[in-house]
């Protein structure tokens, strides 16, 4: 259980840092558009927004590698936690995919890394 749970903490961490990419670098291009569906006026008048956004993400990522690198179940547990929060919280007020795109993948992770605890 203990590989399994670091490869999907892996994955997780993957998609974190493809979400800062997509909302740091390319929210205001014809990828970004076409990703979140968003207008050129839109994506251009919120460009800061989704960059600062895009960070956070980017954290997130940093926590869960951090988890992984040091080998820490603790780190890995609280960041994917953290994970499972903002997807719970965008798919109540963005979107209910984010729960199966963010959440449900985070929440794979936790319970792949508790149970080898």
């Amino acid at each position: 259980m203990g590989i399994a749970g670091d490869v999907v903490v892996g994955v997780v961490a993957a998609l974190h840092l493809y979400f800062l990419v997509l909302e740091m670098f390319l929210w205001d291009t014809p990828t970004g558009h076409r990703t979140f569906g968003l207008d050129p006026a839109f994506a251009a008048e919120s460009r800061t927004l989704a960059s600062n956004q895009g960070l956070y993400n980017g954290f997130l990522s940093a926590g869960l590698v951090w988890g992984l690198v040091a080998d820490r179940d603790d780190v890995k547990l609280f960041f994917l936690a953290c994970v499972i929060v903002a997807g719970a919280y965008g798919a109540v007020t963005v979107s209910r995919q984010i729960l199966v795109v963010q959440a449900l993948p985070a929440l794979v992770g936790f319970a792949l890394v508790l149970a080898a605890s």
